[in-house]
């Protein structure tokens, strides 16, 4: 079985012409979804990019493997202990070993693990590569050489290919061909310039005065304006996005000319998919990945296989770390086994996994998931919500230098972008919303070897890591731009509820 990862990071489905979006930005992706499943409530359980990773590659929830956050204790998989044996991996098993496991030979073209020290994603690979340049990449530099594999080894038999690509994570820096690709059309219009100017009063890490989580004064990304004095530079951010999503979409193309070209395109299962998403307003943040949304924990899920289908919508609820315990029952169907002694047989997900197959609904063409999923932020907040229905529903501990409130809920269905919040009026709902994580919480404990929350650990070592210490220069800077209010409620408030 050949089984082809696009993995590109920092994609809101929303942006994708497949997902309703306006603008051409992904045609190469688009013919995916219209050949394919497109998986339309997928979430990723914890966001973002270290602890969502973790998390699908490990088969594991980060309140299991400890990884919920970027930094500090929580930013790393917690240790087995006295009980790891020789090698780690037939204890944790994680899909790139699952694969090993069954004769899929794995390959990965990524700069994700020297990005974030996350040394425990290079076990199982028989070949990694590393462009090199921490996410700064554009596609062309992970494409090409994965390419050449494909040219090289694509008609062998039985392999895994993740393939990485960052362009539309910012610093927004796609190629000058496509400089100008959207410059000539309109944005959405659901973001107003009553709203920008609302959110340039208001105060937190992403907003107007500081996007991309910038808390000082000038943004690092030279192609993007500073501060969004106006809708037009709004535009600009947004452009700036969809030009990096257009950007992996060529390259997209090109692998899968790729292996067009060798005679296996309907031989290989193909996954489009993302860490998380970015936020372009919702919730105050724009340009950034900070918080336990919908927004930025709804990811794309695309499985594309002549065996599976074509055109049709899953709208179950589904966490990203089901779809890898797919993965891995699909391939164990036509795959040779290895597992004996090992925990298990091939195809069968690990005990250890969170995630749960669906592969018999898959195949089937039946829509069958969870009755609600729960996920996590602890990089730039500290929240944790549940999705079940329309309904979203955030519990927020630390706001990382926001002014949200301890509850949040939205009808996703009706508000996509989470501009009408019905926590004040809907006490049932936000007590089921409350239960729901509870229960959650409480079940995912009794399986928690070391008995501790993670969530926990990053509020006791200061709070989420990008803005853990710097509240005493933010409100520094709120003082020098007119906002010396805020500075004082932040100051009252540390964790701003």
């Amino acid at each position: 079985m050949r089984i082809l990862y696009l993995d590109i990071d920092t994609l809101r489905p929303d942006h994708l012409g497949c997902y309703g979006y306006h603008r051409n930005t992904s045609p190469n992706i688009d013919r995916l979804a219209h050949d394919g499943v497109r998986f339309d409530k997928c979430y990723v359980s914890d966001a973002p990019c270290l602890p969502s990773r973790a998390s699908f590659f490990s088969g594991q929830f980060g309140i299991h493997t400890g990884v919920v956050g970027h930094g500090g204790t929580a930013a790393d998989m917690r240790l087995i202990g006295p009980g790891r044996t020789f090698s780690s991996m037939r204890l944790r098993p994680s899909l790139t070993w699952c694969m090993r496991l069954m004769e899929i030979y794995p390959v990965s073209f990524s700069p994700f693990a020297e990005r974030h020290s996350a040394w425990w994603f290079c076990e199982g690979w028989r070949e990694f590569t590393n462009p090199g340049r921490f996410g700064a990449e554009n596609a062309d530099e992970v494409s090409k050489p994965a390419i050449d594999w494909i040219k090289a080894n694509g008609e062998r038999d039985n392999w895994f290919l993740h393939v990485n690509m960052w362009d539309p994570h910012t610093n927004y820096t796609t190629p000058k061909e496509l400089a100008n690709a959207f410059a000539d059309e309109p944005l959405e219009g659901w973001y107003t310039e009553e709203m920008r100017q609302r959110q340039w009063g208001g105060f937190g890490p992403g907003g107007p005065q500081e996007p991309g989580g910038n808390m000082g004064g000038d943004y690092r990304c030279p192609t993007m304006p500073n501060h969004i004095k106006s809708l037009a530079d709004y535009k600009t951010w947004v452009d700036g996005y969809d030009r990096g999503i257009a950007n992996a979409d060529l390259w997209v193309g090109r692998i899968l000319n790729a292996l067009a070209d060798r005679g296996i395109l309907d031989d290989t299962l193909i996954m489009v998919s993302s860490d998380h998403g970015e936020n372009f307003g919702e919730l105050g943040v724009i340009g950034d990945h900070a918080t336990a949304d919908h927004i930025t924990s709804r990811v794309p899920m695309i499985l594309r296989h002549p065996r599976l289908g074509g055109g049709r919508v899953d709208d179950a609820l589904h966490y990203q770390t089901d779809v890898g315990a797919t993965l891995v029952e699909l391939a164990g169907e036509v795959a040779t086994s290895r597992w004996e002694g090992m925990h298990g047989t091939g195809g069968v997900v690990p005990a250890c996994w969170d995630g749960r197959s669906f592969a018999p609904a898959l195949k089937a063409g039946r829509s069958e998931g969870r009755p609600n999923v729960v996920f996590s932020q602890n990089a730039w907040s500290c929240q944790r919500s549940v999705r079940w229905d329309n309904y979203v529903f955030i519990r927020t501990y630390d706001t990382g230098l926001r002014g949200y409130p301890a509850h949040m809920l939205f009808d996703i269905a009706k508000d996509p972008h989470e501009l009408n919040d019905l926590a004040p009026g809907r006490p049932d709902l936000v007590a089921h919303g409350r239960s729901l994580i509870a229960q959650w919480t409480d079940e995912m404990m009794r399986t928690n070897a070391s008995q501790i929350d993670p969530m926990w650990t990053v509020m006791a070592e200061g709070g989420p890591y990008h803005t853990r210490g710097k509240l005493e220069s933010y409100c520094q800077r709120l003082r020098q731009t007119g906002r010396a209010h805020h500075a004082e409620f932040l100051q009252a408030h540390p964790t701003g509820l």
